[in-house]
């Protein structure tokens, strides 16, 4: 059948099939307008492990969705699939993941770092990102909407240079970390390292970070020295604003306004409060309920803002954590294609 074909048969009211695709879904990515693209990689993890096993969590527990959201209830006839898991990826993973512990010890032994395995950790990362940009680039080519599936936080930096080569943009960050340390333990590509890593590209024109409440000395003064390239909305100021009478629409108004125009979204789920994803990476307090994040992408996609790309990562290897990660993950489907409209 074509995709037309699949259209017409399928029932999104009846049960997923478990040999269909992602949401049990017919499509194929070369007739999918939304391509997902799994990384299960997360070598540099500093504290929980298992988000290496997230995308093939979250496409087991995308058939238990329903499929009748009232601002996009037909995105799923624009064709959603996933592409196969590399499973070199994640033995390479595994591998570097060995290294990095290696290295870790050094460290907290207060040994000094150790040339050989740096380089070692950081050609794994290097690698890892290169495969990110060539598998976003080739269904980019294809005119497709790409959405990076983590892994952990560092996979996204592969997808985010690769469109800086030829678009400017800024990061709308839904995190509970800033991921602004240079190299973080010595590690070019550190998932805490991910958005000074993409502050360094030209064509990255502002971060705008969201739910932050735990960061570091290091991140403050880098944000000190950025002339206004960072917008911060931490998690403290969002909620004291909201006790003293503040909206969360006037906050959103507020964040989608320090946007330029053209938008890549990034939601580590440890955004989220850690209630809704309680084994990922680095649980932190606090947090965005699900109802705030929604809503968020709500008004980014009804804004005039332009959504270029998006990715979702560092979600635990877990069933409630994969349930709350899949349904996060079809809204922003969603929100993208009612922004394009």
């Amino acid at each position: 059948m074509n995709k037309q074909e699949k259209i017409a048969a399928f029932n999104p009211s009846y049960i997923g099939l478990t040999n269909a695709g992602i949401f049990g879904f017919p499509f194929t990515a070369e007739e999918a307008d939304y391509v997902v693209i799994p990384i299960p990689w997360e070598s540099t993890a500093s504290f929980g492990n298992g988000t290496q096993d997230a995308p093939a969590m979250i496409y087991e527990a995308s058939n238990q969705l329903d499929f009748y959201f009232p601002d996009f209830p037909d995105v799923w006839k624009k064709g959603i699939a996933m592409t196969d898991i590399d499973k070199t990826i994640k033995s390479h993973s595994i591998a570097c993941r060995k290294i990095v512990e290696e290295h870790i010890a050094l460290l907290e032994s207060g040994a000094k770092s150790n040339a050989e395995l740096v380089d070692k950790i950081n050609a794994f990362g290097k690698a890892c990102n290169e495969y990110v940009s060539s598998q976003v680039e080739r269904y980019r080519s294809q005119k497709k909407q790409v959405i990076l599936l983590g892994g952990d936080h560092s996979t996204s930096f592969g997808n985010i240079k690769s469109l800086a080569k030829n678009i400017a943009f800024g990061i709308l960050q839904i995190d509970a970390h800033l991921d602004l340390r240079n190299a973080y333990e010595d590690l070019k590509y550190s998932h805490a390292s991910v958005m000074y890593n993409a502050l360094q590209e030209e064509n990255v024109t502002g971060l705008v970070s969201v739910g932050i409440r735990d960061y570091c000395q290091e991140e403050v003064d880098f944000i000190d020295h950025q002339n206004g390239r960072v917008s911060l909305f931490s998690d403290q100021d969002n909620k004291e604003a909201m006790l003293k009478g503040s909206t969360w629409h006037s906050i959103c108004e507020q964040i989608i306004a320090a946007l330029p125009q053209q938008v890549y979204l990034t939601i580590d789920i440890d955004g989220l409060d850690p209630s809704l994803c309680p084994n990922t990476g680095t649980p932190v307090p606090g947090g965005l309920s699900y109802e705030q994040l929604i809503y968020l992408l709500k008004q980014l996609a009804l804004s005039d803002k332009t959504i270029i790309g998006m990715d979702l990562v560092e979600v635990g290897n877990d069933a409630w954590d994969a349930n709350v990660a899949a349904r996060v993950l079809y809204n922003m489907i969603g929100y993208w294609e009612l922004n394009l409209r």
